[in-house]
C-alpha cells in the first residue's frame, strides 16, 4: 500500500514549486519529484520519441524537452500519445518511492505538477503553491523568454491557479520574495509537525 503518509506537493507553472520543494527539503522534510523521475525516463526512452515524432526531438543522445515541449503543446494528439507513454512508468515508480517513504512512517511530499488535472494518485492531503495569475505570468515570461501570447498557451494547458488554491488542504504564499516564502514554508512544515505529533 503506497501513499499512506504521503501529501502532494502542487501548484502552476512558474509558481515555485521547485524552489519550495527544495526549502521543505531544507527544513527536514523527504520530497519524491515527479519532475525529476519524469526527465529521466524521458531520456532512456530517446527511442521511443524519435520513432514517434523524429529524430530532430533528439540531441546530443537526450531528448530536446524545449523543442518537444513546444510541439506538444500546439498538438493535442501528440500530448496525448506522449501522457499514455510516460505517466504509467512515472506512477510506478513514484510507488515504487512511495513505498519506501511510507516505511519511516512520517508525512513526505510528492511533487507532483498535474495532480489535480489527471487525479491519477490516491493521495488524500494537498500543499498548493501558490501565486496570483499576474505575477506567474510576468515570473513565467522572464524565467523561459516566451512571449506573453506562448506563456498564456502553457499556463493555460493546466487547472486555473485559484481552483487549485481552493482544492488544496493547505497554501504556501509565494507572491511576495524569497524570505516571506521561507517562513511560509516554515510554518507548513510546523503544522505538518504538529499534526502529525497529536496523531501518535
Amino acid at each position: 500500500m503506497s501513499f499512506k503518509y504521503a501529501i502532494a506537493l502542487t501548484g502552476g507553472i512558474a509558481t515555485g514549486k521547485s524552489t519550495v520543494a527544495s526549502l521543505l527539503a531544507l527544513n527536514g522534510m523527504r520530497v519524491i519529484d515527479a519532475d525529476s523521475i519524469s526527465h529521466k525516463i524521458l531520456d532512456n526512452s530517446c527511442d521511443w520519441i524519435e520513432k514517434n515524432f523524429g529524430s530532430k526531438y533528439i540531441k546530443d543522445s537526450k531528448v530536446d524537452r524545449t523543442s518537444l515541449g513546444e510541439m506538444i503543446f500546439s498538438n493535442p494528439h501528440a500530448k496525448k500519445l506522449l501522457e499514455e507513454f510516460l505517466h504509467p512508468k512515472i506512477r510506478q515508480e513514484i510507488e515504487q518511492q512511495s513505498i519506501k517513504q511510507d516505511g519511516f512512517k512520517f508525512p513526505y511530499l510528492i511533487d507532483i505538477p498535474l495532480f489535480f488535472e489527471n487525479r491519477n494518485y490516491d493521495i488524500k492531503d494537498s500543499v498548493v503553491v501558490y501565486t496570483p495569475k499576474e505575477i506567474q505570468l510576468e515570473r513565467f515570461i522572464k524565467r523561459n523568454g516566451y512571449s506573453k501570447e506562448q506563456s498564456l498557451k502553457r499556463i493555460s494547458s493546466q487547472l486555473d491557479i485559484e481552483k487549485k488554491k481552493e482544492k488544496a488542504t493547505w497554501v504556501i504564499d509565494n507572491s511576495k520574495n524569497l524570505k516571506h516564502l521561507q517562513q511560509e514554508v516554515e510554518d507548513f512544515v510546523e503544522i505538518i509537525k504538529e499534526k502529525y505529533l497529536e496523531k501518535k
